[in-house]
């Protein structure tokens, strides 16, 4: 009697098949959520930046000079695409590398906005701003 062991081809290409859909369906969500816990990095800098800024001005009497964070993985901060003035600041962060599209501000009067996001995830830019930062695809804000 011969008796077979291992399995069949079919068998096989059912396996593969239910392991693609799973991938499919979950890969995206895993990407989106992924994105949500690097928004964290960015939208910190900015509110140390903006710590930072107000314990400037208090020692100066001027927002003109205040320290810009410093980059990280992930994110670049700006302090000069809108000028300072002695009673006003705007601090960027900037998506770089896998978060690059998305860009997020904070000024001096704890405006918080998103200025820039990748495809779905709301439509935002600089002339155009959503008045929060997102955190959701679908522009659910904090």
């Amino acid at each position: 009697m011969n008796i077979q062991r291992g399995l069949t081809l079919i068998e096989v290409m059912i396996v593969v098949a239910i392991v693609a859909i799973l991938a499919a369906v979950g890969l995206p969500t895993y990407n989106d959520y992924v994105a949500r816990s690097r928004f964290t990095e960015g939208q910190g800098g900015l509110a140390a930046g903006r710590v930072n800024a107000e314990q400037y001005y208090q020692d100066n009497r001027t927002y003109v000079g205040i320290p810009c964070p410093g980059p990280s993985a992930m994110w670049a901060f700006s302090c000069d695409d809108v000028p300072q003035t002695a009673t006003s600041f705007t601090i960027f962060a900037i998506g770089q590398g896998a978060m690059a599209g998305f860009e997020f501000s904070v000024d001096q009067n704890n405006n918080r906005r998103t200025t820039g996001t990748q495809s779905g995830w709301g439509a935002a830019s600089r002339a155009s701003p959503i008045n929060c930062w997102i955190v959701r695809k679908g522009g659910g804000c904090s």
